[in-house]
């Protein structure tokens, strides 16, 4: 069966720009009751409750990859099947969380015959629905509709936009939040502990760099020889240079330099290799992210990145040599 490329490729792009359209809709028609949710998640949190996604369908797996979401950014909430509340799992809900229902017709039955019991469980309700007529929107506490024209599915049938747009407006509520929260990358790492995502935000400069014989370090004072020697025998490309009264860091001498000395004179390895030496260099502190330590190779066109104290003392460089070796991206 031959099959024809251009036909296949315009019918993905109509189906992505049906998507995309419903996102944008979604995203204009944003409001006061936006705020109104964000608002009751943070009074919900900070009351030590939790967030509870419900849905049936093509929703539930995007209720359980926001609660997923939620999770991931230290706010406690969890899936609720809709069929198996009423034997039993209605006992996640607790007085004082916060339930979620999706659905894009607001009208599923299973969906609307939790309410009774979520009313007499003291809980609070956010419908997000395409339906602001539904019987859903008019017995929820709060109401986030989202805008679909069409769905993205040919025969207008299959969930596509309606689920795109639900899904992209609880990421708008995760994410609106971590600004509310305050939440920043070292806590986002706390959850995060595994994996390349783990390594690259909880690391630290102080654990990857080099210390010991594998750093070299001496007063500005020496030669470029002793220089030269200390680099060989700590196998690095560079050498830290500090102040020899104070031991704070005033420059770097590194093969680079080496090169540009080397035509200065015959007899430059015998002077001081402050003479040659980079001043103020990039460094970075101790307590830094490893994922900040990218940033600086990502963004300078440096080979080695000395780690310094709070005082700005060397104690440490991490060779960009070693970086492919952490596996961190």
């Amino acid at each position: 069966m031959s099959l024809d490329a251009e036909s296949l490729l315009n019918k993905a792009r109509n189906c992505l720009d049906l998507e995309i359209a419903a996102i944008r809709a979604t995203r204009d028609n944003l409001g006061a009751s936006f705020v109104a949710v964000v608002e009751s998640i943070h009074d919900t949190i900070l009351a030590g409750k939790k967030l509870i996604l419900t849905g049936v369908g093509k929703n539930a797996p995007i209720c359980q990859k926001l609660a997923g979401t939620f999770c991931s950014t230290g706010v406690p909430a969890c899936f609720l099947d809709p069929n198996q509340a009423l034997h039993g799992d209605l006992g996640v809900c607790a007085e004082g969380d916060l339930v979620f229902i999706l659905s894009n017709s607001g009208q599923s039955e299973e969906i609307l015959s939790l309410f009774p019991i979520l009313k007499r469980l003291g809980v609070q309700t956010v419908a997000i629905t395409a339906q602001r007529e539904s019987d859903l929107a008019a017995n929820s506490d709060l109401v986030l509709t989202y805008e679909v024209e069409k769905e993205a599915c040919p025969l207008n049938l299959a969930p596509t936009a309606s689920t795109t747009a639900a899904l992209a407006l609880g990421d708008a509520l995760a994410m609106v939040y971590i600004g509310v929260r305050g939440f920043d990358r070292e806590d986002f790492a706390r959850f995060h502990p595994s994996g390349s995502l783990g390594k690259s935000l909880l690391l630290k400069a102080g654990e990857i760099m080099r210390v010991g014989q594998r750093f070299a370090h001496l007063p500005k004072t020496v030669t470029v020889h002793d220089a030269i020697v200390a680099i060989t025998q700590a196998k690095c490309g560079t050498i830290a240079l500090t102040n020899p009264e104070t031991g704070i860091l005033e420059g770097v001498f590194s093969d680079g330099d080496l090169r540009r000395c080397s035509i200065s004179g015959k007899d430059f390895l015998y002077s001081p290799v402050e003479n040659f030496m980079s001043k103020n260099p990039k460094t970075i502190g101790v307590e830094a992210l490893a994922v900040d330590v990218f940033k600086i190779f990502e963004t300078s066109k440096i080979n080695d990145l000395i780690v310094v104290d709070i005082e700005g003392k060397p104690v440490g460089v991490v060779d960009g040599q070693d970086l492919p070796k952490l596996k961190i991206v």
